[in-house]
C-alpha cells in the first residue's frame, strides 16, 4: 500500500480515467534504464522520477561542462566538473527519493549492452552517437525489451517506441550506420536548446503509457518534431523481415555477432564542394546535360516528400552504390535541409566523383523556392 505521502505525491495522477492506482503499482513496480544522461536524458530522468517509476538506471562516462548548461536541466552551475551521474542521483533524490536511481558509469557499447539491457524493463535512447544506438537497439531486440527512440538536431528531434507490441527494431529502420562523418553531431550542427526538453518529454510520455498500460503509443509509428515551423508529422513505420537482428527466425542467427558501428571520424576532403541554389539546380535539371539528382534521406521521407526525378540513396547505403554511379556524371545531391548531403556530396567526392554539388538548403529549399507542390515536413 503507498505511504501517504505517496498519495499525495501522485494524487493528480491517481486520480486520471484509466490509470489511478493500478496504474501507479505498475510504475512502482518497473525500471527503466535510460542511456544518456545529457539533453535528452535530463527531461526522461526527471519526469520519470517525478511520475513514481520504482528504478531508475542512468548509463553516462562524462563530466558537467559548461556548454551543458543550456539544454541539459538535471544540472546547475555548481555541477560544473562534476561526473553527470552524481550530480544527476543527488538532483533525483530531491525530485523523488522514493525512487531507486542505480548510476552506471560506463561507455555503453556492444560489449556491455546486452547486460544492462536485461536488467530492466524498457529501456530509453537518450544517446548522440550511431556505436551506442545500434548496440542499445540490437540489445533491446534481442531481449525482446520496448526501446523508446528519441533523437535531435539543430530544430528537428524525432520520436518512437521500437520493439514492443510488434513494432520494428532500430536496424529495421537503418539496417547499416551511415558512414563516418556523414552526419554532424550536435556538438557540430549545433540544437536548439528547449528542442531536448520538447522529445525528451515526449519520450518520457511513451516510456509511461507502455509501462501504465495506458493510451495509445508511438509503436509502429515515427513522431517528427520541426521546432522552427512548429509541425509535427506521424509516419508509419513497419518492421523489416529481413532484418538482420529481429527479422531471423532461429535463436542461434539471433546470437550471430553483428559488425559495430564504427566512431571514427575523418575530416572532410580539403576540396570544398559547391552549394547550388534550389533555382540552379532547375536550371540545370532544364538543361542538354542535366544532373543525377541523389536524395540521401531515408526512405521513409522520400514517401513523404521528393522531388521529381531523384534517385533514392539512403546516407547508410552510399557505400554498397558506388560501383553504380558514372564518374562522368554530374551529381547533385540532397537531404531534407541540405547537412547530411553537404557531406554525403564529401563523401562522394573522397571516392573519386569530381562533379558533385550539393543542394543547399534540401529539400525545403526546393518546396520554398521552386515547387510548393512538395509537401514540408
Amino acid at each position: 500500500m503507498p505511504s501517504s505521502d505517496e498519495l499525495r505525491r501522485y494524487a493528480r495522477q491517481l486520480a486520471l480515467p484509466g490509470f489511478g492506482p493500478d496504474g501507479q503499482r505498475r510504475l512502482g513496480a518497473a525500471s527503466v534504464l535510460i542511456v544518456g544522461a545529457g539533453g535528452l536524458g535530463s527531461p526522461v530522468a526527471l519526469y520519470l522520477a517525478a511520475a513514481g517509476v520504482g528504478r531508475l538506471g542512468l548509463v553516462d562516462h562524462d563530466v558537467v561542462d559548461a556548454s551543458n548548461l543550456h539544454r541539459q536541466l538535471l544540472y546547475g552551475e555548481g555541477d560544473v566538473g562534476r561526473p553527470k551521474l552524481d550530480a544527476a542521483r543527488d538532483r533525483l533524490a530531491e525530485v523523488n527519493p522514493h525512487v531507486r536511481v542505480e548510476t552506471h558509469p560506463v561507455r555503453l557499447d556492444a560489449a556491455n549492452a546486452g547486460a544492462l539491457v536485461a536488467a530492466y524493463d524498457l529501456v530509453v535512447d537518450a544517446t548522440d552517437n550511431f556505436p551506442a544506438r545500434y548496440a542499445i537497439g540490437d540489445a533491446c531486440a534481442r531481449a525482446g525489451r520496448p526501446l523508446v527512440h528519441g533523437s535531435v538536431s539543430r530544430f528537428e528531434g524525432r520520436v518512437t517506441l521500437l520493439v514492443a507490441d510488434g513494432a520494428p527494431c532500430y536496424r529495421c529502420l537503418f539496417p547499416e550506420p551511415p558512414p563516418p562523418d556523414t552526419v554532424p553531431s550536435c556538438a557540430e550542427a549545433g540544437v536548439l536548446g528547449v528542442l531536448p526538453g520538447l522529445v525528451g518529454m515526449l519520450q518520457a510520455t511513451e516510456a509511461i503509457k507502455h509501462l501504465a498500460g495506458i493510451g495509445q503509443t508511438l509503436a509502429g509509428r515515427l513522431l517528427l518534431v520541426d521546432a522552427l515551423r512548429a509541425a509535427f508529422h506521424t509516419v508509419t513505420l513497419r518492421r523489416d523481415p529481413h532484418c538482420p537482428v529481429c527479422g531471423r527466425p532461429t535463436p542461434e542467427m539471433q546470437e550471430t555477432p553483428l559488425v559495430p558501428a564504427a566512431d571514427d571520424r575523418n575530416a572532410p576532403v580539403d576540396d570544398a564542394v559547391p552549394e547550388l541554389a534550389p533555382a540552379e539546380v532547375a536550371a540545370q535539371l532544364r538543361g542538354d546535360d542535366p544532373p543525377v539528382l541523389l536524395d540521401v534521406r531515408e526512405p521513409w521521407e522520400y514517401e513523404i516528400a521528393r522531388i521529381e526525378g531523384a534517385r533514392l540513396v539512403p546516407l547508410n547505403s552510399l557505400p554498397a552504390a558506388l560501383s553504380t554511379l558514372d564518374p562522368a556524371r554530374a551529381y547533385v545531391v540532397h537531404c531534407h535541409h541540405g547537412m547530411r548531403s553537404l557531406h554525403a556530396a564529401y563523401f562522394l567526392k573522397e571516392r573519386g566523383l569530381t562533379r558533385v554539388a550539393n543542394l543547399r538548403g534540401g529539400i525545403a529549399a526546393w518546396s520554398d523556392e521552386v515547387d510548393p507542390s512538395v509537401p514540408q515536413y
